[in-house]
C-alpha cells in the first residue's frame, strides 16, 4: 500500500511539475526542458516556422536573458548603499525585452496583447528581433554570437560596435554561443521525439 501512495504521489508531482509556469529543473539540457514543458516545443517550434531563427540560439538567448524565469527584472540600483533605487532598465520576462522595444513588437506583429511574461510570446520576439538583426546589421541567422551582441546592445549599438568596450557583453556572448552549440547537439538527437508526424523542424545550421 505504501509504495501505490509513493507511486501516485510522484505521479501527481511530475503533474504538477509539468502544467506550473515554473523555471525548467534542467535548464542546460534543451531535451529535458522540452520533455518537462511540452507546450514550449510547440512555441519555440512556432516561432522557428514564423522568423526562420534556429531554436537552439533563440532558447540559449533566453537562457541567458532570464534564466527561463517568466517574471525577473533588473536588480534595483542602491541609493546610499542602503535603500533601494530604481532599475537600471525596463527589462521585464523570459526575453528581457524593454518597454519601447516590446512595443514595437507588439505594433508589428499586431497582438498588442503580447505578454513579456508568456513564453511564446517571448520566444517569438526573440525570433523578431534576431530576424530582424539580419535586416538591420546583416547578421548570419546561425550566428549566435553577434545575434546574440546585437539583441543586447540594439541594432544601433551593434552596427556602431559599442561592444567593442564591453568585455563584459562580449563574454556574454561567447556563453550565449557556446550554450547554443550545446543545445543544437542535444537537440539534433531529441527533436523526432517531439515532432508531430509530417512536420518538419528546425534544422540548424542548414
Amino acid at each position: 500500500m505504501r509504495k501505490i501512495k509513493t507511486a501516485v504521489f510522484f505521479m501527481v508531482l511530475s503533474f504538477i511539475w509539468g502544467c506550473t509556469p515554473g523555471t525548467p529543473r534542467f535548464k542546460n539540457d534543451i531535451c529535458r526542458i522540452f520533455k518537462q514543458k511540452p507546450k514550449w516545443y510547440n512555441h519555440a517550434v512556432e516561432s522557428y516556422e514564423k522568423w526562420d531563427i534556429p531554436i537552439p540560439i533563440m532558447m540559449a538567448i533566453m537562457y541567458k536573458e532570464s534564466g527561463f524565469t517568466a517574471d525577473i527584472r533588473p536588480a534595483r540600483t542602491t541609493c546610499f548603499f542602503i535603500f533601494p533605487g530604481p532599475r537600471p532598465s525596463s527589462a521585464y520576462g523570459y526575453a528581457q525585452a524593454i518597454d519601447s522595444t516590446w512595443k514595437d513588437y507588439q505594433k508589428y506583429t499586431g497582438n498588442p496583447w503580447a505578454s513579456r511574461d508568456d513564453f511564446k510570446d517571448a520566444i517569438s520576439f526573440i525570433g523578431w528581433y534576431c530576424k530582424l538583426s539580419g535586416t538591420r546589421c546583416g547578421i548570419s541567422r546561425n550566428d549566435a554570437y553577434n545575434l546574440y551582441l546585437a539583441y543586447h546592445e540594439g541594432h544601433q549599438g551593434f552596427n556602431r560596435r559599442y561592444y567593442i568596450k564591453k568585455p563584459g557583453v562580449k563574454k556574454a556572448a561567447r556563453v550565449v554561443s557556446l550554450q547554443a552549440g550545446r543545445y543544437e547537439k542535444q537537440f539534433e538527437s531529441c527533436k523526432n521525439k517531439f515532432a508531430k508526424p509530417g512536420r518538419g523542424c528546425c534544422l540548424w545550421p542548414f
